[in-house]
């Protein structure tokens, strides 16, 4: 069911009827008290007289104290015809009420007598003669008890409602939750990596620093060791010349011509040579500071964190082989399938067992509620069986598949009924969307290259943004998928299972259902393990429910978002011994 209002406004609708409804009692218990006002007595049981009243027989009209409900009202003639209720309840039934004074609101001196169902107003002798008179007309009480009903059932939708509510309030909270501490890690993250960073550029710089260092070092020596052969050269060059100076202002002749001839010969003095080029430091580049070296945002494909957790509240015994399907009730009852035992039952827990309400000798393929309540159910024909809850009777639905033989069945938030089909004659299989008419809007059979999609459509479940998930597994076959189906008419994805959690068997998908996160679980057949996938298909995370839960085979939320899982027999056993559980599953 789509959620338009606020809170609030849930809040306000459910005080409003509320009032109304407490308005109404008030109005039959006042009645009830100004009865018991006008004796000006205690009001003690009317056989025994020693205890205060706890039981009112509606038949005898007797005040009753529960010894003597049990031990003597019982020996009354037909007694156990008798409607004894609790004497809180006196007051709340309307033969406590006088409804024999009600003026006309549009006739003075007239008193309402009837109630016209057509105009849904109180009209008195004239109204009937003047407006009424081919109207449907009842007796007063009758269309009273009938707005008290529809009271009362409004006021349980609300709630309802409210409880849906309360739940996606609490995951909405916890998701803000979680993504606060993620903000604090990332937050936290980033500064540690900025001080990384700076921390690892001042080494580096270091290193940048030390290595011109070393290469200022080893350029320097090669230019001084050849600078040093230049200097001793030129040493050598200036004593040559200072005593070829001296030679030549020489004035004894006989000592000129003794030491030219020396000096004559070492006039040559050769250039030492050198390098022809040196080293140099290197010059430095500054580099570009951007994000893919300092480091960037990516989205989380995931956007929630998932950590599954489940908790086991109730666990119930079945004399079934194995519950494949299940369907919760408003009334705390629930309607479970079994068709390995072709049988349907409504059941109602009681402590740790299971009441039986209605069963049903019939082999059910597949079971959805109707936004009235009922049961709309395939058994093996192409037309859908709609159960009555009031009446326990079958009938033919408006919802048609044929030539197809009708399977699995799903309502989506938008009432809409959803059918996988098939036809071995044929060799077709497919998935209907239909409307309330029992008009096909939507048939998905063959994808874009004109291939059958579908080897058996075995379960459907849908979400808020009108994706369509469908288990498509063949009792037998090796392996199955779920294809998600867009409200186009495409494929939007198809998983075949894990790599990891299927390693060692394959994927073998049974049910599926959609969480109160609108995410949705598939249940492994093989492997024991829920697989929990987002709206479109994409594995999110896995829940292996071995250690807790044996042979898990269908799903099914309630309205306060517990979740009941009904299982199988154990392997080999050959008893009817399926158990249901009662399960919070958080995380998903």
């Amino acid at each position: 069911m789509s959620i338009n209002i606020s809170v609030r406004s849930y809040l306000d609708k459910n005080q409003e009827v509320e009032y109304v409804i407490k308005q109404t009692e008030n109005l039959f218990k006042m009645a009830f008290s100004q009865s018991v006002r006008k004796s000006q007595v205690p009001v003690k049981c009317n056989l025994c007289e020693n205890e205060t009243i706890k039981w009112k027989c509606e038949d005898c009209g007797l005040l009753l104290c529960t010894n003597c409900r049990d031990s003597k009202h019982s020996k009354i003639k037909n007694a156990q015809n008798h409607k004894v209720i609790d004497i809180k309840q006196v007051g709340v039934h309307s033969e406590e009420v006088d409804f024999t004074n009600i003026k006309c609101k549009d006739h003075s001196g007239q008193l309402c007598c009837l109630f016209c169902n057509n105009c849904d107003s109180l009209v008195c002798p004239i109204c009937i003669a003047k407006i009424h008179k081919k109207h449907d007309l009842i007796e007063i009480s009758e269309g009273f008890n009938t707005k008290i009903e529809r009271l009362k059932k409004g006021q349980s939708k609300i709630q309802t409602n409210r409880d849906k509510l309360d739940t996606k309030k609490e995951l909405l909270e916890q998701c803000k939750s979680r993504e606060n501490d993620k903000y604090t890690k990332v937050i936290q993250t980033i500064q540690n990596h900025g001080k990384a960073l700076k921390k690892a550029v001042d080494k580096y710089i270091e290193e940048l620093k030390n290595e011109v260092s070393e290469n200022q070092k080893a350029i320097t020596h090669s230019i001084d060791i050849d600078l040093d052969v230049i200097i001793r050269s030129m040493r050598e060059t200036d004593d040559k010349n200072n005593e070829t100076e001296d030679l030549i202002k020489a004035t004894d002749i006989a000592k000129f011509f003794r030491e030219v001839v020396l000096l004559e010969k070492s006039l040559e003095i050769s250039v030492p040579k050198t390098k022809s080029s040196y080293d140099s430091i290197p010059k430095f580049v500054p580099g570009e500071i951007t994000q893919s070296n300092v480091g960037v945002l990516k989205s989380d494909d995931s956007q929630v964190e998932l950590s599954v957790d489940l908790k086991i509240i109730s666990e119930y015994q079945t004399e079934l082989t194995a519950v494949s399907d299940i369907i919760p009730c408003p009334d705390k009852s629930i309607w479970i399938n079994s068709n390995l035992d072709e049988k349907l039952m409504k059941v109602k827990p009681e402590g740790n067992n299971l009441k039986t309400i209605s069963t049903f000798n019939i082999d059910v393929y597949g079971m959805a509620v109707l936004p009235s309540n009922d049961i709309l159910l395939s058994i093996g024909k192409p037309r859908l069986q709609q159960l009555s809850v009031t009446t326990d009777k079958l009938a033919d639905s408006v919802y048609d598949v044929a030539p197809f033989v009708s399977a699995a069945i799903h309502i989506t938030i938008g009432n809409k009924v959803v059918v996988g089909g098939n036809s071995s004659k044929l060799g077709r299989r497919a998935v209907f969307v239909m409307n309330e008419k029992g008009d096909h809007e939507t048939v998905y059979e063959h994808d874009k290259h004109n291939q059958p999609i579908f080897m058996y459509p075995k379960n459907v479940s849908s979400t808020s943004n009108g994706n369509i998930h469908v288990v498509d597994y063949y009792s037998g076959s090796d392996r199955g998928k779920v294809v998600v189906l867009g409200q186009g008419g495409d494929i939007i994805n198809t998983y075949t299972g894990h790599t990891d959690i299927n390693k060692d068997k394959q994927f073998k998908p049974v049910r599926i259902v959609t969480t109160p996160r609108d995410n949705v679980i598939v249940v492994d057949l093989n492997t024991d393990v829920f697989h929990i996938l987002n709206n479109i298909g994409e594995l999110l995370t896995h829940f292996n429910t071995d250690a807790a839960i044996i042979h898990p085979y269908s799903l099914a939320f309630t309205s306060t978002g517990h979740l009941y899982i009904g299982c199988s027999r154990r392997k080999g056993s050959k008893t009817k011994e399926a158990k249901i559980y009662q399960v919070t599953l958080s995380g998903c």
